[in-house]
């Protein structure tokens, strides 16, 4: 069998159809390597204003999160940025389940890079 595809999507919009194309384009890529008897992983990595994704006090599609990360895919969250918003906001924000603290977002996604990731930013 081929070797493992491997995509890091990455998310610094807090804009909700930007969100959707996202985890759409994730859906998308699941189901066709899938059909293709192909192995797929898939990292989102959310920084900046897309942290909101992931806050389970904000995001508008906690219900697809969680859909996807059963079906494998990986949820990454900047803890650069969560410690901006613990600062502005006086506390720190609860996440979805799905979310996974990385200690930097765009470090993260350099790393995967490295690691022969491909990039997508829908």
């Amino acid at each position: 069998m081929d070797e493992t595809v491997q995509v890091a999507v990455h998310l610094d919009e807090a804009d909700p159809a930007r969100m959707r194309m996202a985890l759409n384009n994730m859906a998308n890529l699941c189901a066709h390597y899938a059909q293709a008897g192909q192995a797929v992983a898939v990292e989102l990595v959310a920084n900046g204003p897309g942290l909101a994704l992931l806050r389970a006090d904000l995001s508008p599609l906690a219900d697809r999160v969680a859909e996807l990360a059963a079906g494998g895919v990986r949820f990454s969250a900047c803890a650069n940025t969560l410690r901006g918003i613990s600062r502005d906001e006086g506390t720190a924000p609860v996440l979805l389940p799905a979310a996974r603290i990385v200690p930097s977002g765009v470090v993260r996604l350099i790393e995967l890079q490295r690691a022969g990731w491909a990039y997508l930013r829908p």
